[in-house]
């Protein structure tokens, strides 16, 4: 009996990459936002959002694309971060971020992400996951046992075996980061989730 990678494998050498985005259907994005930071961090990238979203939706019909982050609401570069993105194509969902006793800060968003992709189960066909927690595989499988495409988008070295093993189709950051990196003529903002001063720089 054929295992979900080896079956995998097999569909990935029957059909084109092209013919594997045609039967996408209606896309939904579900973005973790402190995760991909991370990613891009360990790439020695900044991300352009309005690449990511392009590349992310790669010409399919887009239901919304979910971008989850911790937030700092004292933090005015952070909030014209997030109104950027907000009338740059995203939904933003937020929460405020926790102080740990080790004075770190963090904010986790797994179970909003779970949510969402669960209510929306019915509008869309494919779930695009950029996020590298295991704690989603759960979702993820349930999400397919209802129907859904998953692909989980995520730097290889940060990505859960379970998250992948539950997926049905892989992508490594660092095989799209020539796609999605940001250059001297993309937008000013550049996210940083966590630190207390100085979550976004802007660059003139």
């Amino acid at each position: 009996m054929l295992n979900h990678q080896q079956i995998q494998i097999e569909c990935n050498e029957i059909f084109t990459p092209e013919q594997l985005l045609e039967n996408r259907g209606k896309v939904a994005i579900f973005i973790d936002g402190s995760n991909l930071f991370y990613a891009a961090l360990q790439l020695g990238i900044e991300i352009d959002y309005t690449k990511l979203l392009s590349r992310l939706t790669g010409g399919s019909r887009l239901l919304r694309s979910f971008f989850y982050t911790g937030v700092d609401r004292t933090n005015e570069k952070q909030q014209g971060f997030l109104l950027w993105m907000r009338r740059n194509g995203y939904r933003v969902i937020s929460k405020d971020l926790v102080q740990l006793p080790d004075g770190s800060k963090k904010a986790n968003l797994d179970v909003e992400i779970a949510v969402d992709m669960m209510a929306l189960v019915g509008s869309y066909d494919t779930a695009v996951l950029v996020s590298g927690d295991g704690d989603l595989a759960y979702a993820v499988d349930a999400v397919s046992y209802r129907g859904v495409r998953v692909e989980v988008v995520s730097l290889r070295a940060m990505t859960s075996d379970s998250l992948i093993n539950v997926s049905d189709r892989y992508i490594d950051l660092e095989q799209i980061k020539e796609d999605i990196q940001k250059t001297s003529k993309s937008p000013c903002y550049t996210y940083r989730p966590l630190s207390a001063i100085g979550f976004m720089d802007e660059h003139d």
